[in-house]
């Protein structure tokens, strides 16, 4: 789904957007093409009426992270609050272990105002969704696409949400977020070895 191209702000960010993710495949989406995850997110917020902004910044949340696109050339074609945007919601990869890299991008996050906190949040759904859906289909076998455990994934993300209840509690993402990570985690449970008596 395609956010509102009627925007050339936005459209010039799809377009960014496309050419820094083509050929890309997002992964735990069960093979879905991985601009179709930027879309999805600035989609959602888009429907709850974030400015155009806010729309083009969750289309190239991930371009800086996830491609060769760096923060500069996106402040020189999008000014600094866009850009800014999206230095805040990509992950500080010289920081390791992954539990403590996330702490810090989730503390960046909550320092950097409500309209972030909502690309934040829209960003967590779309990704749960997307990877229940994978894992539904193809069970295990889709754990193999990260670099950390499935559990340790949800792990995160439950600490994201309550980030984002304490920041943010009005956005209208959280109760669908808190809803998804349950399913998943009764998902993963499901999937859970039996041990025989």
């Amino acid at each position: 789904m395609a956010p509102a191209t009627d925007s050339p702000l936005v459209r010039e960010a799809l377009e960014v957007a496309r050419s820094a993710h083509a050929g890309q495949v997002r992964n735990g989406s069960g093979g879905m093409p991985y601009i179709e995850h930027p879309q999805a997110v600035a989609a959602m917020l888009e429907e709850h009426g974030y400015a155009e902004e806010v729309l083009a910044a969750a289309l190239l949340h991930d371009v800086v992270e996830d491609s060769e696109t760096t923060l500069e050339e996106l402040r020189e074609r999008f000014g600094e609050p866009i850009a800014g945007m999206v230095g805040v919601l990509s992950d500080d990869e010289s920081i390791d272990p992954y539990r403590e890299r996330k702490a810090e991008h989730r503390e960046r996050v909550a320092a950097a105002g409500e309209d972030a906190l909502a690309i934040y949040a829209a960003d967590k759904l779309t990704n749960i969704r997307g990877l229940r859906r994978a894992y539904a289909e193809q069970g295990e076998a889709v754990a193999d696409e990260f670099k950390v455990p499935l559990e340790l994934k949800l792990e995160v993300w439950e600490a994201d949400l309550a980030l984002l209840r304490e920041k943010a509690p009005e956005l209208p993402f959280l109760d669908p977020l808190e809803a998804e990570l349950s399913a998943f985690r009764a998902q993963l449970g499901a999937r859970a070895p039996q041990t025989s008596a």
